[in-house]
């Protein structure tokens, strides 16, 4: 199987074709790695590859066989490193597979490495120092994201069809926008964090995907959705698969559309005038839209403020314990400076301020879930403006403490973050690109608890009337670059 070849399919068709016998498992791992080989050194989305571990049985899953990442955080493959973007953790080995990799296991996903991250994933552009900044293969200069940004760059390049994702504050749906590609957070407790963690950020993160293709993602959750004994959240198993809700209508949605951010930053004109395409599609497809004025919960201070609490708290016993186990010291020599910064921020936060920071996250639940009644699907950009340059948010970053820092990130991405703290489903799509640049602009929707049903069907509705598989960044795997 020739690159160019490879690149043509998704995870989903690729599989298709293994399961026929028309290609081997083998042949399509073969051309996932010529692939790498042919961007990474542009693009630099992979920390390490590593000959794979498994043997798939093709048709045995909708994606058995299919050439697969894991990004370096948040999931543990037994006697693989998982290093935390970070050099406090450069070298550890995980002892054990995590729960999430032994489904992924279970799929049949070939995995043979792990994707860069920024440190402890605590940013939405992926440049550590341990390994380098991730370039965004539609622009080299700009940012692929984060805290998922490798993952997303090495999608977006045609290295691998779909690869695995977090997010806490936007970490997938960041670089599903920035990348042009299609990004679900799922609810609160769909995916395990087990066993090795409780509830991540208390209940803000989750485990999820990026990919070229709606059908992908929705076969992904299949395979990975569901409990594990012990799990702190529950949501309710869906009445059918993901994979079936994608070529179902949708129907008619009432849909309310949040131009400008909370907190004030303004949605820049070329991400405008996207959003305004955006609505007249969905308008021809028969959805009532209608500016909506959706009230957080909580003003933009104290939503910001006790984001930083809970995140800081969460990094301070994390550094903790990695540092403890390393036998390494928490300085300048170990991390950097805004992790550095919001480390010792954590360090100061009470636990009368730990308790009050998580009443906030319930009555932010609460006043969404009100608009969630009023409408089926609320719509936002993903980000305000386009991609940005490598650099930016490093740009006086020394001079922030934590609270400073979670600031800058809520700033820069202030549709996201919302949420994770109510812990409802959203997803980025890339239903358009910026007319000026050709930069892809993903619009963010999101729906009530446990109806990530509903957005696949809507999603499955935007990619056919609107799609996306032939638009290609520069950096490009099935292109010149490649093979």
């Amino acid at each position: 199987m020739r690159t160019s070849e490879y690149v043509s399919f998704d995870g989903v068709g690729l599989a298709q074709l293994m399961a026929d016998g028309e290609v081997t498992p083998a042949e399509v791992e073969t051309a996932a790695r010529e692939a790498a080989q042919a961007v990474d050194p542009r693009i630099n989305a992979i920390v390490e590859t590593w000959p794979a571990d498994d043997a798939p049985v093709p048709g045995s899953t909708p994606l058995a066989g299919v050439p697969f990442l894991i990004k370096d955080i948040a999931v543990a493959m037994a006697g693989r490193r998982t290093e935390l973007g970070s050099r406090l953790a450069r070298g550890n080995v995980a002892g054990a597979d995590s729960s999430l990799m032994r489904r992924f296991r279970r799929a049949g996903l070939v995995t043979f490495g792990r994707t860069a991250t920024p440190e402890m994933a605590y940013s939405i552009t992926t440049e550590p120092l341990l390994y380098g900044a991730t370039r965004n293969p539609w622009d080299l200069r700009l940012s692929a994201g984060g805290s998922s940004g490798g993952a997303g760059a090495a999608v977006a390049a045609g290295v691998v069809p779909i690869a695995h994702a977090t997010d806490a504050a936007g970490s997938l749906r960041i670089p599903a926008a920035c990348n042009g590609l299609f990004g679900l957070k799922p609810t609160r407790g769909r995916v395990s964090m087990g066993p090795g963690a409780d509830e991540v950020f208390n209940g803000l993160a989750v485990h999820g995907s990026v990919s070229r293709t709606v059908r992908d993602s929705a076969a992904l959750l299949d395979q990975i959705r569901g409990p594990e004994p012990g799990d702190p959240y529950f949501a309710q198993q869906p009445s059918r698969p993901y994979a079936q809700e994608v070529t179902r209508p949708p129907g008619p949605l009432r849909i309310g559309v949040l131009a400008q951010a909370w907190g004030g930053r303004r949605t820049t004109p070329p991400v405008a005038d996207a959003l305004s395409r955006t609505v007249r599609l969905l308008e021809s497809l028969g959805h009532r839209v209608e500016e909506a004025e959706v009230g957080l919960g909580a003003d933009w201070e104290e939503f910001v403020l006790a984001n930083a609490r809970l995140m800081t708290a969460n990094l301070t016993a994390q550094v903790d314990e990695v540092a403890a186990a390393l036998g390494r010291p928490v300085d300048a020599s170990t991390l950097e400076p805004p992790t550095l910064a919001a480390y010792h921020y954590g360090q100061r936060v009470s636990g009368a301020q730990f308790v009050t920071a998580l009443t906030m996250r319930n009555r932010v639940a609460r006043s969404l879930a009100r608009y969630f009644g009023a409408y089926d699907v609320l719509l936002t950009p993903t980000l305000p403006e386009l991609p940005v340059p490598l650099g930016t948010y490093a740009e006086d970053a020394q001079a922030l403490d934590g609270l400073g820092w979670i600031d800058r990130l809520n700033d820069r991405s202030p549709f996201t973050m919302a949420f994770n703290v109510a812990g409802t489903p959203a997803m980025s799509v890339p239903v358009t690109a910026d007319a000026g640049t050709g930069l892809p602009v993903g619009m963010q929707f999101a729906a009530g608890h446990g109806l990530e049903g509903r957005l696949f069907r809507l999603a499955g509705q935007l990619e056919q009337a609107s799609p996306w598989s032939g638009r290609t960044p520069a950096v490009w795997a099935g292109g010149p670059a490649g093979p």
